[in-house]
């Protein structure tokens, strides 16, 4: 049961090494969510620059510190369970996810669905970080049958109750889509904006995910297909 004392909303931010997008962020989600009640959960993912120095403190923020660097998948996890809101969302800190976009993914949520996934109409990325990605996506959606475009898409929205769904494994963040539809929620898609990276660079690069993915996705297929389901019969 949700407690009064618990936000409406609980934006989580996975974070590795982005000292110079926070500021620029934080800026952002003031201005996006201006006018709901809403807290933002920074979880760290063991940078080794000044990202945690440039979070702006406020009594809606709450910031979750990991030793070491364990993946993005960790950092979401764990912020998906500390987060207090009815409703979660999810967005990168390296602002390619434009935060204007989250009220578009709440009214989703209005209208009935559990979660809301964005997909990158206009996507800011290499060729070859796009054509990879398209291939990837296009496998994934077959073998585990979620019927979405974009699962690199970090930015989502979904009901609290779609977290009880998510296995905490590494992979885990690119089959949110199917382990929640595989466990009975309703999704949509959304186009959303993507934008060019400012500062930094990317910290996830093609050849260290394409073997782990393509085992993950059996996995997760593995999974969806043992996955118990029951009702309790009413009297």
């Amino acid at each position: 049961m949700q407690m009064p004392s618990s936000p409406a909303v609980s934006v989580v931010v996975p974070l590795f090494n982005e000292e110079e997008n926070i500021p620029i962020l934080q800026s952002e989600l003031r201005a996006a969510l201006g006018g709901l009640d809403y807290e933002i959960v920074f979880v760290d993912d063991g940078s080794v620059d000044r990202t945690v120095d440039q979070i702006g403190t406020a009594p809606n923020i709450r910031v979750i510190r990991f030793e070491k660097n364990t993946g993005q998948s960790a950092a979401i996890y764990a912020g998906l369970q500390a987060a207090r809101g009815a409703i979660a969302v999810l967005i990168d800190g390296d602002l390619q996810n434009d935060p204007a976009d989250i009220p578009r993914l709440l009214a989703e949520i209005e209208r009935g669905a559990d979660l809301v996934c964005g997909y990158r109409l206009k996507r800011r990325d290499t060729v070859l970080k796009r054509l990879t990605s398209r291939v990837a996506n296009a496998i994934r959606s077959r073998f585990t049958k979620d019927g979405v475009r974009d699962t690199g898409c970090t930015l989502k929205a979904m009901r609290r109750e779609c977290v009880s769904a998510l296995v905490p494994f590494k992979g885990m963040h690119r089959f949110i889509p199917a382990l929640s539809k595989g466990a009975g929620y309703q999704l949509v898609e959304i186009p959303v904006n993507h934008r060019p990276r400012r500062f930094g660079q990317s910290k996830y690069g093609l050849g260290n995910r394409a073997l782990r993915a393509t085992i993950d996705m059996f996995g997760v297929r593995w999974l969806l297909a043992r996955r118990l389901n029951h009702k309790i019969r009413e009297r």
